[in-house]
């Protein structure tokens, strides 16, 4: 299984019925730190506090399935911050999850998880990459810790994951553009942003697909340090993207792609698809192709659901 594959069967399996579900010393986040507004159109997003020593520690949720870049993107990004004259490294990253047994993360890398949800030091920051094992487990750790976060973040279809938790209700998010449908049928209580690079919406914040993840970092680094910082980090890294600064810089991805006799494309999520084996529905007299029977399903069970999106 691929990569983007995995990433679609992450966004699948998330869509299952849901479950329903003393302060350290700080110092001021420069002024400079949060200039651009939420890509919805929303209020600045505050700058964050910084503690004056130690470091701020960021957990990653890790379950079977998490696509790599979404967690080692913002973990090099985290882990490569420098701010002239702190003793201590600005952020102090680790890895959670139901156990400490190993986790298979996209292309088979295995992890193995510092602690479990029990065992985990309270973070202030939050890391959920997409992933298809998160069961309710790490739901109730994401609603427990997020009550103390400065920010719990979702990469990807990590924002099915956050989505779940019913954090999101009546809030604004975004998540990868070819789930833009699924998410949108499925969590009706939240305001799906397309075409943004990353959403905040108070300690809430999700970012768009795979590489979205690095520059909701750095967003999440200028906030919390300023933007010189976030600026020096990005070029200690070679990382030219200008996303971070530009939160409605994905707006290449709101329309949907034309699907086509030659390159036909799945009707729920725009993958390119192989018209030979491709499952299929007829609607309205007009073929319709799926990347996979799980999307088939859907389709089938509210069309015009995915229909009108197209004109979303």
């Amino acid at each position: 299984m691929n990569r983007r594959q995995l990433i679609m069967r992450s966004a699948a399996l998330g869509f299952a019925p849901l479950v329903e579900a003393a302060p350290p010393a700080v110092l001021a986040a420069p002024a400079t730190s949060s200039e651009s507004k939420t890509a919805d159109g929303g209020a600045t997003a505050s700058p964050l506090p910084a503690p004056a020593s130690g470091s701020i520690p960021v957990a990653f949720l890790m379950s079977d399935g998490a696509v790599v870049i979404d967690f080692s993107g913002p973990w090099e990004v985290f882990e490569s911050v420098r701010v002239m004259g702190r003793r201590d490294p600005a952020f102090t990253l680790y890895t959670v999850a139901q156990s400490t047994s190993p986790v298979t993360a996209s292309g088979g890398l295995k992890i193995i998880p510092s602690f479990t949800f029990k065992t985990a030091p309270a973070p202030k920051v939050v890391v959920i990459p997409a992933q298809d094992g998160a069961g309710e487990a790490a739901l109730n750790w994401i609603r427990q810790v997020t009550h103390a976060t400065d920010v719990t973040m979702s990469v990807c279809t990590g924002a099915v994951v956050l989505a779940q938790t019913g954090l999101l209700k009546g809030k604004s998010a975004t998540t990868h553009h070819s789930a833009y449908a699924e998410f949108a049928m499925q969590f009706p209580d939240v305001q799906l942003v397309r075409g943004a690079r990353f959403v905040e919406t108070g300690n809430l914040a999700s970012s768009g697909g795979l590489s979205s993840g690095i520059d909701l970092s750095l967003r999440v680094v200028e906030r919390y340090f300023g933007r010189e910082v976030a600026t020096q980090t990005a070029y200690y890294m070679e990382y030219q993207g200008q996303g971070w600064m530009d939160p409605g810089s994905n707006q290449v991805y709101r329309a949907r792609q034309a699907s086509t006799a030659a390159h036909p494309r799945c009707a729920v999520c725009d993958m390119e698809v192989d018209p030979a084996t491709a499952p299929r529905s007829v609607y309205r007299g007009k073929t319709y192709y799926f990347c996979m029977p799980g999307h088939k399903a859907l389709f089938d069970k509210t069309p015009d659901s995915f229909l009108d999106s197209s004109a979303s």
